[in-house]
């Protein structure tokens, strides 16, 4: 995979824009559900991995292959992610991200009521996460949601190991506690 990838980069470096074609292909289905993640909704996860894909050609040249291809391309558009939230002028509502993200897909093999409690525990750790902030965020995402170990994560996030680590912690109890407050709220 790396060989491929390092001749696709090597041909898209040269001017042949298919082969960066075949290296977008191959990488954004699976850069869009992480950024969709992390950004809560699925037309500004859109964007963000547009923009990325665009910087990723333009940077290209600049790719050393000291990591992945994913890991580089992932690094961008994280800092593009990071840009876009900063210069969103309107909040939008929990309720609302969760509505645009589409992140829930309706399952009708269950019976109404599951689907409802499924529905709001799905809804609470959402809101949970959007509490954290983006540093946390980021690495929740991706070490649970993307299954990236503890190497990866630095790589994309240019963290130290242990760093990531420590934050992990961090984000994992303030996740615990988000999700007990949103519990309790809930109960009264």
């Amino acid at each position: 995979m790396k060989n491929e990838d390092a001749q696709l980069i090597e041909q898209s470096v040269q001017g042949d824009s298919a082969a960066f074609g075949q290296l977008v292909r191959k990488y954004q289905d699976r850069l869009y559900n992480t950024i969709a993640h992390l950004v809560g909704c699925r037309e500004q996860a859109e964007d963000v991995v547009q923009d990325a894909f665009v910087q990723a050609y333009v940077k290209l040249h600049t790719f050393q292959g000291n990591s992945a291809f994913y890991t580089w391309l992932y690094r961008i558009a994280f800092n593009t992610a990071i840009s876009h939230k900063r210069r969103q002028k309107a909040e939008v509502s929990v309720e609302q991200a969760r509505e645009q993200s589409g992140l829930e897909p309706m399952d009708t093999s269950e019976a109404p009521e599951e689907r409802l409690e499924r529905e709001e525990r799905v809804g609470l750790v959402h809101r949970a996460l959007d509490a954290l902030n983006e540093q946390h965020r980021a690495i929740l995402v991706l070490r649970e949601m993307e299954g990236c170990c503890y190497e990866t994560i630095a790589d994309i996030l240019e963290l130290p190991i242990g760093t990531v680590r420590s934050r992990l912690h961090r984000a994992r109890l303030q996740l615990r506690d988000q999700l007990k407050e949103s519990l309790q709220g809930t109960a009264e």
